[in-house]
């Protein structure tokens, strides 16, 4: 049940540690301002690990929506009454909403991740392999995301194979032939040469000794925006391939957290000029 505009000032917020440099509340008040909602508020909320389920519900019936970032993506499902089928799939929620009977847990990362890769130009990844660099939080919306687009094979670049067990379990739910490797060079240019897409997931430090070797991808979407260009961006570029930022995984996620706080469609248009001017 979404927030009835007709309710009066509501106030939604994002949840997370630290979250001083977030960029949600230039998006979702961006957009609540195009939707006429001039009384609606958005604001930022320190929530360390643990501190979630205290906090939300010591929140008022003002409050209709909050988005989550780490720590608390895990808390989050744990806490809500209700989950939706894909939150429960990836294991995680960025996304409560207020209903009846408490909160609804949703993952609209995985909109974030998809949404994404259809602005960088992938409209169809129909029995394509693709590889995802990283085996964290990020690691599993873009799984689905990748499943939802066609993927039917996706190579994990991880550490530590163990670490990667939850994703390579999830892989195997969404019916793709999935393998684990390592951050060799020579063994992820291969996979990246062979894959249609790369959703990279890990921070900047980590990704740059193999930059090169995963710009033989022609299409990259690099989940970290700031700063930008980040090493890998830069790597694709000189190789000619096309970078999409985790900027638009921001944007499209938020897209679909405004349609089910507000009840109302997201103003793509304001909430990218937000974007572009903040």
């Amino acid at each position: 049940m979404a927030a009835d505009r007709a309710t009066g000032p509501r106030k939604a917020a994002v949840l997370g540690s630290p979250i001083s440099h977030s960029r949600s509340p230039d998006l979702h008040l961006a957009a609540y301002r195009a939707l006429g909602l001039d009384d609606w508020t958005y604001e930022r909320i320190e929530c360390p690990s643990g501190a979630l389920p205290l906090l939300v519900s010591g929140l008022g019936n003002e409050y209709v929506g909050l988005s989550v970032t780490m720590p608390g993506k895990v808390e989050a499902l744990e806490f809500a009454t209700e989950r939706t089928e894909r939150a429960v799939l990836v294991g995680s929620a960025n996304t409560l909403v207020r209903v009846d009977n408490g909160w609804r847990a949703d993952c609209t990362d995985v909109d974030g991740v998809r949404g994404a890769l259809l602005d960088g130009g992938v409209t169809d990844l129909t029995g394509a392999e693709a590889v995802v660099v990283g085996a964290g939080g990020t690691a599993r919306p873009a799984l689905l995301a990748l499943a939802e687009l066609g993927v039917t094979r996706v190579t994990i670049v991880a550490r530590d194979a163990g670490r990667a067990q939850s994703a390579l379990e999830l892989a195997g739910a969404l019916k793709m032939s999935a393998r684990v490797i390592d951050f060799t060079a020579e063994l992820v240019a291969a996979a990246c040469a062979q894959s249609r897409a790369v959703v990279s997931t890990v921070p900047p430090a980590a990704v740059e000794p193999i930059a090169g070797a995963v710009a033989q991808a022609p299409v990259v979407l690099d989940a970290i925006y700031n700063p930008w260009p980040t090493p890998l961006a830069q790597a694709v570029l000189d190789a000619g391939g096309t970078v999409v930022s985790g900027l638009q995984m921001l944007l499209n996620q938020a897209y679909r957290q405004v349609e089910q706080f507000t009840g109302m469609p997201a103003p793509h248009a304001a909430m990218a000029e937000a974007v572009r001017t903040h």
